[in-house]
């Protein structure tokens, strides 16, 4: 899936364009499928993520654990895995995944989507390019027909979920290391 968004210009970083006989400051930016290509990217975007999120170890002993993920899950159904592309460079990424659990009052089909890993690089940031990724993967979440949807956030992306019809639940995610 390619969708192709000219994106308004923000600073100086654009380039001029010529559109309809007209020149015009505007980014080619193209929301698409991740691909094999795209696994190195992948695992620096995920880097940079745990690195906005405070992970205070980040040796790069995962790495290629993450990129073996990728890998193997890239072409998978369960999983929609999704890119931003700038002038040939990908800047941003988002992964959901299908999850399957036990059936519920509030889900009577048990399952879900995870949405996750929804990140920019830096220099690229407050330009749109994560909200992009994150509309894809929402966009390939419904088309999967399952009607719930889950994430984590950031203060930082909060708003843009909270826009989408995210809200906190009541019973918060807890984590210990077994």
């Amino acid at each position: 899936m390619y969708v192709r968004i000219l994106a308004p210009p923000w600073d100086g970083f654009c380039r001029r364009r010529t559109y309809g006989g007209c020149m015009v400051n505007a980014e080619l930016v193209v929301t698409r499928r991740a691909s094999e290509q795209d696994v190195d990217t992948l695992v620096l975007l995920r880097t940079e993520m745990f690195r906005a999120m405070g992970t205070p170890s980040l040796d790069g002993s995962w790495a290629e654990g993450a990129r073996l993920w990728f890998l193997e899950r890239i072409h998978t159904s369960e999983y929609g895995i999704f890119v931003a592309e700038l002038d040939g460079r990908v800047v941003a990424c988002s992964v959901a995944a299908v999850r399957d659990a036990a059936p519920s009052p509030s889900n009577p089909c048990g399952r879900d989507v995870l949405i996750s890993n929804v990140c920019t690089f830096p220099a690229q940031r407050g330009r749109g390019y994560g909200q992009r990724v994150f509309e894809a993967a929402l966009a390939w979440a419904r088309g999967t027909g399952i009607r719930r949807a889950e994430l984590m956030s950031t203060a930082a992306g909060r708003g843009m979920y909270e826009r989408a019809g995210f809200v906190e639940t009541t019973f918060p995610a807890m984590r210990a290391d077994i």
